[in-house]
């Protein structure tokens, strides 16, 4: 089992880095995400948010794990502008998906080509009508753990913060760190979007990490008492994607 692992991914790993291969997965994706939205019903909270910031520097995050059904509504109501994607090749076609709905890609993160992101980042929201979609968890987690650089954005460029997040009730977990919930067709939707939250440019480091566990918290309520709603099971907190693979090694082991 081990060796055909192996050899199907040497099999797939080359193909998946080709742009045109990763193009026509992503119009699948689309075609696939679209179809869950137009077959569901769907509650947002709080839009107004979405037509306020629609031509305003925003920051809006969101959870690694809970970006499916943002993006066609997010593109529904006609909100452009860029989103921060992994260098890895996944990254790469999450960021060929994105551009369909939308969203234009500063490639990078905290751990790889953090300067360069925030360099573009802080560009794009200085030219005071575009926003900046970025989850705070990723790519690689730890899960449900806001980094800094959402933060950051927001100190230097007085833009708002807007934590985002959805649930629904036919709900699939993908076995990822991140727990990826995918919808399925007919299901009931719910989007919540969050008070902005602004950082003064002045804060020190203390009241920083105040800030930034200040957020976390919020956003971790925003997604709990949404997926309570629904009955979903709890999403663990602290994973990171390493720590997954290495648990499953030992799970294949055993076996």
């Amino acid at each position: 089992m081990q060796t055909f692992r192996k050899i199907w991914k040497a099999f797939w790993e080359p193909l998946l880095r080709l742009p045109i291969l990763q193009w026509f997965i992503a119009g699948l994706m689309a075609f696939a995400i679209w179809l869950v939205y137009y077959t569901s019903w769907k509650k947002i909270n709080n839009k107004k948010l979405f037509r306020e910031y629609r031509k305003k520097p925003a920051i809006f995050v969101l959870w690694h794990g809970r970006s499916m059904m943002l993006s066609p509504i997010v593109r529904r109501f006609g909100i452009r502008g860029y989103a921060i994607a992994s260098r890895h090749k996944d990254g790469r076609m999450m960021a060929k998906l994105q551009r369909l709905f939308g969203l234009k890609s500063i490639y990078g993160s905290t751990s790889d080509g953090g300067i360069s992101v925030l360099r573009q980042g802080l560009r794009v929201l200085r030219t005071g009508k575009n926003i900046l979609c970025l989850s705070p968890d990723g790519p690689g987690g730890p899960s449900l753990r806001v980094q800094d650089g959402a933060l950051y954005f927001a100190k230097m460029t007085g833009a708002p913060i807007i934590p985002v997040c959805y649930s629904c009730n036919n709900a699939w977990f993908q076995n990822r760190w991140d727990k990826y919930l995918v919808a399925t067709p007919f299901s009931k939707i719910t989007c919540n979007i969050g008070s902005p939250i602004f950082i003064n440019s002045k804060i020190g480091k203390e009241d920083f990490e105040l800030a930034r566990k200040n957020l976390e918290d919020v956003m971790i309520k925003q997604l709990r008492d949404m997926d309570a709603e629904f009955n979903l099971p709890m999403v663990e907190q602290g994973l990171t994607a390493y720590e997954y693979k290495e648990n499953q090694r030992r799970k294949r082991k055993k076996k």
